[in-house]
């Protein structure tokens, strides 16, 4: 490591830099992406910190320097890119709410035009037929300035919890288009903003109605959505250690529906995640969860409990709340590794608290909602494929009514 800026009056430079082993991504992308250029000062926490954000690219597998002497105080460094397959077709097979086979395809280029630009969409059949189509451009005008737009239409069947322990499905139909802006000021922080237009439907299907619920419910509405991300993660191949901190956040204001159940609301939802190295082998995770939405009367609650979300074992959708307290934390070991292929093992712990419908934020602490269910899983990792993790976890509940059950899924679980 060189730790250079200026000795006994003469700095050191940078004179050229290339970028070696890219072969999808373009190297005037990196060169624009870095933080270092051609003819500034030396500064070893410069590159650091290009090294730290390249890692961080989904094309990008592994990323190192070198720096070589010219002369008179002159330097060619080199940034040396491992890159990863970025083109990932999806498959995930689970269970509907019916106990009936379900599944979810889709394609993903997370390198689309050599720039990390994100283009796909997916297909999923579960009950109902879903569909969805995203584009994201971070580095599109500059930089630090990008564009993202999407499109989905999700149909499913949803459980609705009432206060008399009866059980609705209903219908749900959303359809939406999304368009934001993201802004990236550093190499840690990240915004976006944009605009949501959305409509949903919910029309009844099973269960024992409540008196003055309605069958049927719509509404058209226009939301404010953002995100903020702090991310000082720093990543080696399957292990991370850093921590990193997500916000998002929806303002729904302009709703027109025709009943109050669907009204304009707020929903926050915040993220907090630590990762520390454990030995040369052994990975510590872990992910706090805050969630509170002001729609606090509405059966139609927006935070659910279920396998793939928050609780693993607990079941699809077992329960909703209108506020969320979850806490997941693991320990993933390294069994074996060669090559590009990983296996690894992990130990769990998934616990949190809702707040149900018409409820008050005391239910978070007095144990009347919480969930607790330790597991075991295992990791199957390419390591040279963008998010290429298999993974497969068996969450066992603890307590009253507690339930069990095998989760799998592409992804580490958070």
């Amino acid at each position: 490591m060189f730790f250079f800026t200026v000795s006994y009056g003469q700095e050191y430079r940078v004179h050229k830099i290339d970028i070696e082993g890219n072969k999808r991504t373009r190297t005037a992308f990196l060169k624009r992406l870095a933080f270092v250029k051609e003819g500034t000062v030396l500064d070893s926490t410069k590159i650091a910190s290009d090294i730290r954000r390249l890692k961080l690219l989904p094309s990008v597998a592994n990323a190192t320097y070198k720096l070589e002497s010219i002369d008179d105080g002159k330097y060619y460094l080199t940034y040396i890119i491992e890159e990863n397959f970025a083109i990932i077709p999806g498959l995930n097979i689970f269970t509907d709410n019916n106990g009936e086979f379900a599944y979810r395809i889709s394609v993903f280029d997370f390198n689309f035009l050599g720039r990390n630009q994100i283009i796909g969409g997916f297909y999923s059949k579960d009950i109902f037929d879903s569909y969805g189509a995203f584009w994201e451009a971070p580095n599109l005008f500059t930089r630090k300035l990008g564009i993202g737009v999407n499109y989905q239409n999700l149909v499913s069947q949803e459980p609705v919890f009432f206060d008399n322990d009866s059980d609705v499905n209903y219908k749900f139909d959303y359809r939406a288009f999304e368009i934001k802006l993201q802004y990236e000021p550093n190499f840690h922080n990240r915004l976006e903003l944009g605009l949501n237009i959305d409509s949903e439907y919910y029309g009844f299907l099973e269960g024992d109605l409540p008196t003055g619920i309605p069958e049927k419910l719509s509404a058209n509405k226009v939301s404010v959505i953002g995100e903020y991300e702090y991310n000082n993660i720093d990543i080696d191949y399957q292990y991370q250690k850093g921590f990193r901190s997500i916000l998002t956040y929806r303002f729904v204001t302009g709703n027109k529906g025709e009943n109050n159940l669907l009204r304009n609301f707020f929903i926050g939802r915040n993220d907090f995640e630590y990762f520390k190295r454990v030995g040369s082998k052994g990975n510590w995770a872990n992910r706090l969860r805050l969630a509170y939405a002001s729609n606090d009367e509405t059966p139609f609650a927006p935070f659910a409990v279920d396998n793939q979300l928050n609780i693993r074992g607990a079941g699809n959708t077992i329960d909703r709340g209108t506020a969320a307290i979850v806490i997941n934390t693991e320990y993933r070991h390294t069994l074996y590794e060669k090559g590009w292929f990983v296996l690894q093992g992990n130990a769990f712990v998934d616990t949190g608290s809702w707040r149900t419908p018409g409820g008050d934020l005391g239910e978070l602490f007095d144990g009347s909602t919480i969930k607790f269910h330790p597991g075991l899983g295992i990791r199957f990792i390419h390591k040279r494929i963008f998010n290429a993790v298999f993974r497969l976890d068996y969450g066992y509940g603890l307590g009253n009514d507690a339930s069990n059950g095998i989760v799998f899924g592409i992804g580490q679980y958070f």
